[in-house]
């Protein structure tokens, strides 16, 4: 294979069936030495198939290394940007009431901007369509041809009394917005008010989070969720899915012999 060293790039002698062609190649000027430079004297003198191949290659191979050096700059020019990631909207309902996440165009529109201004662009695949399994990849790629993917799969979201088509497109929505995260490397924070700072995190409500720490079983906590007022869960959905992960892991080692 070739090599590049001191801005001189060199091939080896058996890729040349004469040695008046390495002759005639040895004179482009080391400043000079791309395999394009290097194609171009060869396509001029006339040389065999078989040079011009090897350097056709050699030119594909300087081109991708080159992508691949643009993009990390790009890349890193963009992580300088701080994106900022703002979720935009609350659960009102089901096990995560209260919570809040940044949707899909929530993300879009944050990245997007400094993504563009470094030469770079988001595009996702439906790289897996089954029916019980939908997988998304989303790829970062840069204006000179360079990418990076992140895959992410899961099943169709049948929550809330959806169609067979909502479920599908409710999974590949959560699937895109994550792997953009993700091939992104950004993460969500608060709300931010006109640029004023955001509201910061949810403080859960100390005495109902008493009340749902206090709870020895199951049965108990779903009683103890249904004595909150609706106030009190909208601060307490993280803190009740904590203790029903601790209480099935106690019942879990107790019914080991």
């Amino acid at each position: 294979m070739s090599t590049e060293a001191k801005g001189v790039i060199e091939l080896p002698a058996e890729s040349f069936s004469r040695r008046e062609e390495r002759a005639a190649l040895a004179t482009v000027p080391p400043a000079d030495a791309t395999p394009m430079s290097m194609l171009a004297v060869a396509v001029q003198r006339g040389m065999d198939p078989a040079t011009i191949k090897d350097l056709l290659a050699l030119q594909k191979e300087w081109e991708a290394n080159e992508a691949r050096k643009a993009f990390n700059e790009a890349f890193a020019a963009f992580k300088a940007e701080a994106v900022k990631v703002i979720k935009n909207r609350t659960v009102d309902a089901g096990p995560l009431l209260g919570k809040s996440y940044a949707e899909l165009f929530s993300v879009v529109d944050a990245v997007t901007p400094a993504l563009s201004k470094h030469g770079l662009s988001a595009a996702w695949r439906l790289t897996k369509d089954e029916k019980d399994w939908i997988e998304v990849t989303c790829c970062l790629k840069h204006r000179l041809g360079h990418s990076e993917c992140v895959a992410m799969g899961g099943p169709p979201d049948t929550g809330g009394a959806k169609s067979a088509i909502q479920a599908r497109a409710s999974t590949v929505s959560y699937l895109e917005r994550y792997t953009l995260k993700a091939v992104c490397g950004v993460a969500e924070q608060g709300d931010d008010t006109n640029g004023g700072g955001g509201k910061g995190a949810t403080v859960p409500d100390p005495a109902g989070k008493q009340a749902l720490e206090a709870c020895g079983s199951l049965s108990a906590l779903q009683d103890a969720w249904k004595a909150l007022t609706p106030e009190q869960r909208k601060t307490l959905a993280e803190v009740k899915e904590r203790c029903k992960a601790n209480i099935k892991a106690a019942e879990a080692e107790a019914s080991q012999p």
